[in-house]
């Protein structure tokens, strides 16, 4: 019979979730913390890594946090080795670090559209380019994609970040299938609309009390009726860092409320 309470543990395990100094990505490593997993986290600065460590350390867990910029490889390669120096290698990656640039594309410096795509595309696969090596040698190991809606799905103002993130998923399916013999698993979340700081002036009540047009709008795609929140994510996170999934690989588990198996309303 199978252990549940060992197939969702991670003790002893190696988690390096990027950009987790807060919102989603701090959600999913204090998930695996409480799981037994030991943490890594990275940021772009100083200020959000003792911010990131301060806040786990409130909410009871231990983490080591690192300064790194997920698309300067240089820098990747030597905190990868740094983590594995002071935790042990990873067995886990969440790429979670990434930007969105709401500008109409007609209207969006190509500069612009490089930075979104570099950041949400490119350093995911520089991160995982750095932590395959260990993981084949060990022939184990979980790499988890933050992909999004976007995803799947066109809106107006992010075409880049639905560019990227429609890479990614697909990125995920191909690190899934290249390495898949070395019972490496890659898949991706996609989060749906989140209830995080960066979302809250789109869900504050306007002066006559009424909801704020976004949030209505969102209210009425989601069958569930509410936007998610970052503890929505924690258990699919788990889940896919875990034996649990050690079947699962190359699919992207959406976790939208529903929306994407929604028409909407008839008006």
């Amino acid at each position: 019979m199978v252990n549940m309470q060992e197939m969702f543990s991670l003790k002893g395990k190696v988690a390096w979730v990027t950009g987790a100094s807060y919102g989603i990505g701090f959600a999913i490593a204090s998930a695996y913390a409480q799981a037994g997993a030991k943490i890594a986290f990275n940021d772009i600065n100083q200020d959000l890594v003792d911010k990131g460590t301060a806040a786990y350390k409130e909410a009871g867990f231990e983490a080591n946090g690192y300064v790194c910029d997920v698309t300067d490889e240089d820098a990747v390669v030597r905190t990868n080795a740094q983590i594995t120096k002071d935790l042990g290698p990873v067995d886990i990656l969440v790429n979670n670090a990434g930007i969105i640039k709401r500008i109409p594309m007609h209207e969006m410096a190509a500069s612009d559209w490089r930075k979104v795509i570099d950041i949400d595309l490119t350093a995911p696969f520089i991160v995982a380019k750095a932590v395959l090596p260990s993981m084949m040698e060990r022939q184990t190991g979980k790499i988890i994609n933050i992909c999004s809606m976007m995803s799947e799905l066109g809106r107006e103002t992010v075409s880049a970040y639905a560019a990227a993130k429609g890479g990614l998923k697909m990125l995920t399916r191909n690190i899934a299938s290249e390495y898949g013999k070395y019972n490496i698993q890659c898949n991706g979340i996609g989060p749906g609309y989140i209830a995080t700081p960066q979302t809250a002036p789109l869900r504050e009540r306007q002066a006559d009390g009424s909801r704020h047009p976004f949030d209505s709008f969102i209210v009425a795609k989601t069958p569930a009726e509410r936007w998610g929140n970052t503890e929505d994510l924690e258990g699919p996170a788990l889940f896919l860092a875990s034996k649990a999934s050690d079947f699962v690989n190359g699919h992207v588990l959406y976790v939208d409320g529903g929306i994407l198996a929604y028409i909407g309303k008839q008006p």
